[in-house]
């Protein structure tokens, strides 16, 4: 009888859920808006993956589960929990091992992370003290400009010049958006400032964590194109794709812990 693996990433913002089987084929994945329980963010997600795995009928069934996340420790039914940071590396690590260095743009929270050879975390970087360059951060910003998140991720590729966003601080840098806008200056330039803003997070918390020539990105803000853009200008280094969902790269990582811990115990 197979056996699967499965991984639930609880988010500030979306709750993430993978279940590998024992080839370490994704055999099923969910994104899902957290919500205000973690336990029940985290039912949700495994009850709609287990749906989807032919054979499964519970997410006791899978043979490991391991939960990472912000509300790592809340996971029904897990085995035990493993940080969100080793579990991006080992996501990224399995999707493409040639990849050493990510930037990851949590809800709350913005990481530099450099990946060694097998997969575990060589060094890192975090800042956690502000939402300023957050997956909130950029909500925010979208209301602001009364857009969806995609429309506004793909507004500042039109620019022709930047206006600057002085404020470090979320609240503030908020208010500061709202005036210009109110003052009539161009959207996209607006928003070329605040890609350009949190471009410039992401450069500290990259070099504190020691990446060099090349990065990708994970969490949701990695499908933003203007961050994207924005990045390589700063960084000066190339921004690499992932082939699988970067906003997967947790839960993706946690499954294969479990994978590798449970090929080990074939009695688990």
């Amino acid at each position: 009888m197979e056996r699967f693996f499965g991984g639930c990433d609880i988010g500030s913002t979306y709750t993430k859920c993978v279940i590998l089987d024992e080839a370490g084929k994704m055999v099923a994945n969910v994104t899902k808006r957290s919500r205000i329980n973690p336990v029940l963010s985290a039912q949700d997600a495994l009850d709609e993956a287990v749906a989807q795995v032919e054979g499964l009928e519970s997410p006791k069934e899978l043979a490991y589960l391991i939960g990472t996340g912000y509300g790592r420790n809340k996971v029904p039914f897990a085995d035990e929990n493993i940080s969100e940071i080793s579990c991006h590396a080992m996501g990224v690590h399995v999707t493409d091992p040639n990849v050493k260095a990510i930037i990851d743009i949590g809800g709350q929270d913005v990481k530099g992370i450099a990946i060694d050879s097998d997969g575990t975390v060589l060094n890192f970087a975090m800042n956690d003290k502000c939402a300023a360059g957050t997956g909130r951060f950029y909500e925010s910003m979208a209301r602001a400009f009364e857009m969806s998140l995609e429309e506004f991720s793909g507004l500042s590729l039109s620019a022709k010049n930047v206006i600057p966003i002085t404020s470090q601080c979320a609240v503030f840098a908020e208010s500061e958006v709202i005036s210009l806008v109110g003052e009539g200056k161009p959207m996209d330039e607006i928003a070329a400032g605040i890609q350009l803003s949190v471009a410039k997070r992401c450069f500290v918390m990259a070099k504190k964590a020691g990446v060099v020539d090349s990065v990708t990105l994970t969490g949701g803000c990695a499908k933003n194109e203007g961050l994207k853009r924005a990045i390589e200008k700063v960084l000066k280094i190339k921004v690499v794709d992932l082939q699988t969902d970067p906003q997967l790269m947790g839960a993706l990582g946690a499954a294969e812990y479990a994978r590798q811990k449970g090929m080990k115990n074939p009695a688990v």
